[in-house]
């Protein structure tokens, strides 16, 4: 796929437990800060369940209108490259394109609907990497969904090390979800990142997951103190 532009497009709790290695447990105990989330549905549904999460991104600017108009803009794109590309996807878990579209429709709508409440109660905040407006150490746990990795033609090696070093300034721990660009190709940043964190005294590893949508997309990198 060939996205001008980092795009709003939201998923579900379940499959962040997948794509992550989420436990039940994780979810309810842990202090989860959320790196991009976007229109997902994840902090909502955590928070229905009792757990806590906040999320970060730009878009939390916005007002609930401006993100619906947002998500309508792009949306149509979005799909449109995934048909084009149906044979860069595994069809295994979501059956076809129509059910894709009917899923990230659904997610992002919960979102829309959490989302006034959610930023009164400081669950949605506007910021975005690699500069987060949180204390030392205030997370247990740091997650990036479809950005970093997936973007690097537009975000080079350093911004890539500087915004993990953020997360785990906040975090004890940051897993990144997937490690292929929007091409399905190893991202060139990878080996870079896992040097430079090794060399600072990190345990990182690239850990496999229970989620695959994007073919060969079924591994994370764990870094933690």
């Amino acid at each position: 796929m060939t996205l001008e532009q980092i795009v709003p497009w939201g998923r579900s709790k379940k499959e962040y437990m997948q794509m992550f290695n989420l436990s039940k447990e994780e979810i309810l105990s842990k202090q989860i800060l959320g790196c991009g989330d976007g229109p997902s549905s994840f902090n909502t549904e955590v928070d229905y369940d009792g757990g806590k999460v906040v999320s970060i991104d730009p878009l939390y600017t916005y007002s609930k209108k401006e993100i619906m108009q947002r998500i309508d803009e792009v949306a149509e794109e979005v799909m449109a490259q995934v048909r084009a590309n149906a044979d860069k996807f595994v069809w295994k878990n979501i059956p076809d394109v129509e059910s894709l579209e009917h899923m990230r429709i659904e997610a992002m709508m919960e979102f829309l609907m959490d989302y006034e409440e959610g930023v009164e109660e400081g669950r949605y905040v506007d910021a975005s990497l690699p500069t987060l407006p949180f204390e030392d150490d205030s997370f247990d746990l740091a997650l990036s969904s479809h950005f970093l990795f997936l973007y690097s033609e537009h975000l080079d090696s350093t911004f890539h090390i500087e915004a993990i070093d953020e997360m785990l300034r906040v975090a004890k721990e940051a897993r990144i979800f997937p490690l292929l660009t929007l091409e399905n190709e190893p991202s060139a940043h990878l080996e870079t990142v896992m040097d430079h964190f090794r060399a600072k005294g990190y345990e990182v590893a690239v850990t496999g997951t229970d989620y695959e949508f994007q073919k060969g997309a079924n591994e994370m990198l764990r870094i933690s103190k």
